[in-house]
């Protein structure tokens, strides 16, 4: 077996574990707010959260979800937290270390639907489309500076987070070419916090294996990133909050009225659960979940960032998607938990030289 095998398996068991936990709520959360999600959940006997939600049919934001629902599930669904991670990692497969933002934009043209982006990712795409050379997505440059792709009125929200996890799982102890990495890809369409948040999530990845517990590497995460006052203000909020059982219900009164799909008040959450319940991932996942905010992209991350503690992950969880992971990439329609695995090993041995 490759010597980081059972870590990445455990890495792509979480995070797919977790979307699919906060995906039926997702529309939910962000409509209507964390305590009508509360509410609904408790509605649906599902609080504690500590397995997937049942399809109660109590709001019909839940009840559109059913195939991701307690009981209903075959398979991981699409969606764009894992859309994203099997882009870096395609990305990686062809480029690895020399990876660029240029790529990042032809890798998104040729693969990456437009329907199946949102805010930021959005705004650059239609950028790229509308000022991009005619030949752009098959070769050559793209005609125009590609900083005006991150010039939109979202380059703070969540979007470069949730595409930052596989840079981290990839560099195992060497956190600053995952920021690297992470950093070209992010600032196609994003900016200052929405950076700031990909580079934490990356660092944090690249060091959670060979650290002591989650926390320190934490600490050894933050210098990495970019001087960016509101990001490390909100990583030391959810670092204050550790331990505390109320600490997402702070964080989403803190933020106020900042939209559920921003950098920061997501990154605080992530922060909490991660630290709050390392040697917990159904209370890691099920509490930051039940938080509120981007509640399947939380899920993700967190779910991803505890499984690279090569933890196992509690098999009701990964039994009932049976390894199949759906994606709504150009040509893929289904990927298998187990290829995916080999292919990540195959990056980190190319990166490093094995």
């Amino acid at each position: 077996m490759h010597p980081i095998a059972s870590r990445i398996t455990r890495a792509w068991q979480g995070r797919i574990s977790g979307c699919m936990l906060g995906k039926p709520v997702e529309g939910l959360s962000m409509r209507k707010g964390p305590e009508e999600l509360k509410r609904q959940l408790e509605l649906a006997s599902a609080l504690p959260l500590r397995n997937y939600i049942p399809d109660a049919g109590t709001d019909p934001l839940i009840s559109s979800q059913t195939r991701c629902c307690l009981g209903n599930i075959s398979r991981s669904e699409p969606d764009d937290d894992i859309n994203y991670a099997v882009l870096a990692l395609m990305m990686l497969e062809q480029h690895g270390r020399s990876l660029t933002t240029r790529d990042v934009a032809q890798h998104w043209l040729r693969h990456l639907p437009y329907a199946a982006t949102y805010t930021a990712e959005r705004a650059a795409y239609r950028i790229l489309l509308v000022h991009g050379e005619e030949w752009f997505p098959e070769r050559g440059e793209a005609g125009f500076d590609l900083d005006l792709c991150s010039d939109n009125p979202y380059n703070d929200w969540i979007g470069a987070q949730i595409r930052a996890d596989v840079y981290g799982w990839v560099c195992p102890g060497n956190p600053k070419l995952a920021v690297q990495l992470v950093t070209e890809d992010a600032k196609l369409s994003h900016r200052g916090a929405g950076v700031a948040g990909a580079q934490l999530v990356a660092a944090w990845g690249a060091l959670i294996p060979e650290a002591t517990d989650p926390a320190d590497a934490l600490i050894r995460a933050i210098p990495l990133i970019d001087d960016c006052p509101p990001a490390t203000e909100a990583i030391a909020l959810g670092q204050s909050l550790a331990g505390n059982p109320m600490g997402g219900q702070s964080i989403t009164t803190h933020y106020g009225d900042m939209s559920a799909v921003h950098t920061l008040n997501n990154l605080a959450l992530v922060v909490w659960s991660l630290l709050t319940y390392p040697d917990d991932f159904d209370a890691a996942i099920g509490e930051v979940v039940a938080a509120g905010l981007d509640t399947d992209c939380n899920g993700a991350t967190v779910g991803g960032l505890w499984g690279l503690q090569d933890k196992p992950i509690p098999d009701h969880w990964t039994t009932p998607w049976q390894g199949r992971v759906g994606v709504s990439l150009a040509g893929q329609s289904e990927l298998e938990l187990t290829a995916l695995v080999d292919r990540t090993c195959a990056v980190f041995d190319a990166l490093n030289g094995h």
